[in-house]
């Protein structure tokens, strides 16, 4: 019987920002559903009256709800930043390695910058 070929493995190729980019799309993508729960749930208590609120804004307000704000945050916005860079790409521009590997890193320094800059901004106001 003759032998099939078999596909590349992951070991063979040089990790570059595209793929940890693709990689971070995928995941804060998946981020997002379990972020919307909580949106909905604040939701959901300001809709059910005064202490189901409060204890929402409790959790909000505490370490880990911000931190878990902040997260939700910049998921958000690297994964609209990453939508950005694919629609580029749908243009026909932006396809070759030095240009995609810039545009992934614009996109992980842009989704940091902005989430700073938000975060920053919702604590002044």
């Amino acid at each position: 019987m003759k032998e099939r070929p078999l596909s590349p493995h992951l070991s063979i190729y040089r990790f570059r920002p595209t793929m940890a980019m693709s990689i971070l799309h995928r995941i804060t993508g998946s981020a997002l559903y379990v972020g919307t729960l909580l949106v909905v749930w604040w939701l959901v208590a300001a809709a059910s009256g005064p202490d189901a609120f409060a204890t929402a804004s409790w959790f909000f307000g505490s370490f880990i709800g911000r931190f878990i704000l902040f997260g939700y945050s910049w998921a958000l916005l690297h994964h609209m930043l990453g939508g950005i860079r694919h629609l580029v790409w749908d243009t026909g521009h932006g396809l070759s390695k030095e240009t995609s590997t810039r545009y992934a890193l614009a996109t992980l320094a842009g989704s940091l910058g902005l989430t700073v800059l938000l975060w920053l901004i919702v604590i002044v106001l």
